[in-house]
């Protein structure tokens, strides 16, 4: 990604320190329709919609020592990168969402805040740890990401590139817009009353439609983008496939236990975004295939 000389957003909470230290952002706004029965639909404990949790147990999981808030001294410049980073690609969807929100859907965008944090932290939707991975708050309507995933996408689940994370943060913030429309709330009232095996269902339609306009975002970037960029979110988004990650320690998939897609169905929908740029596309609770 070409982010050099790119303005940094101003809704970004660096919690890296205990204490915490803000810049801009302020105080997060109440829950919205969704409320915190969201929980269930955005997961805590999911990384970008998969739980990580049992790979805890494995050689290769998330060190354990992620887990603890860390020291109170200044950021390493590897920190520091990583967060000007995260403020960078945070401020590109704030101008694509900008501009594609009223277009598609006749009403302003109100973006999210991204809060970075190192061990642990606190959300409007409960405590997290680095272990559950990035996810969206709908309840305080921010995004919360600790940036040492960043490595571990790279190390342990051999999804690298500066566009792999970039695509982290775009779908968080593709949460985001479908709490916005009202998607989440909906989702959560039909799920409430449904089966497992629907429940389940709708979460996968929830994700793969957030892997779709994580691909609107990533048509609108422009001179932004470099050669092997769509390759390296493409190569995520298989790497987080539901089927992948159940089989990747030589276990077995359980399609009826899916939550989130297929690796197939993951890097589909990204390129159906990417390929429209139009939003209106990702409508996966209405598509004949998922």
């Amino acid at each position: 990604m070409r982010l050099r000389n790119r303005r940094s957003s101003r809704n970004v909470i660096d919690r890296r320190r205990s204490g915490g230290r803000a810049r801009g952002g302020g105080s997060g706004r109440a829950a919205g329709a969704g409320g915190l029965g969201l929980l269930a639909v955005v997961v805590i404990g999911y990384f970008l919609g998969v739980d990580l949790t049992p790979l805890l147990n494995n050689p290769g999981g998330v060190p354990q020592q992620q887990t603890q808030t860390r020291g109170t001294g200044p950021l390493s410049a590897e920190e520091q990168q990583a967060g000007e980073f995260a403020s960078r690609v945070l401020a590109t969807t704030e101008d694509v969402w900008a501009e594609v929100y009223p277009a598609s859907f006749g009403a302003p965008y109100d973006p999210p805040t991204l809060v970075l944090f190192s061990g642990a932290t606190q959300s409007g939707c409960g405590g997290a740890q680095a272990a559950t991975g990035p996810f969206y708050c709908p309840a305080d309507e921010r995004a919360y990401l600790d940036t040492a995933f960043f490595a571990y996408m790279s190390r342990q689940l051999g999804a690298g590139g500066d566009f792999a994370a970039a695509y982290v943060i775009a779908h968080e913030v593709a949460h985001h817009v479908q709490n916005e429309l009202g998607i989440l709330a909906e989702a959560n009232r039909i799920r409430a009353s449904s089966s497992q095996t629907q429940s389940n269902r709708i979460s996968v339609m929830l994700e793969l439609q957030a892997d779709c306009f994580s691909g609107v975002w990533a048509s609108r970037l422009g001179d932004i983008l470099e050669p092997g960029d769509l390759d390296e979110a493409l190569n995520a988004a298989r790497r987080i496939g539901d089927d992948y990650l159940q089989t990747r320690g030589g276990g077995v998939a359980r399609p009826h236990t899916f939550t989130h897609g297929t690796s197939e169905q993951r890097a589909r929908w990204f390129t159906i975004g990417y390929q429209t740029g139009d939003p209106n596309q990702c409508d996966t609770f209405a598509a004949d295939r998922l």
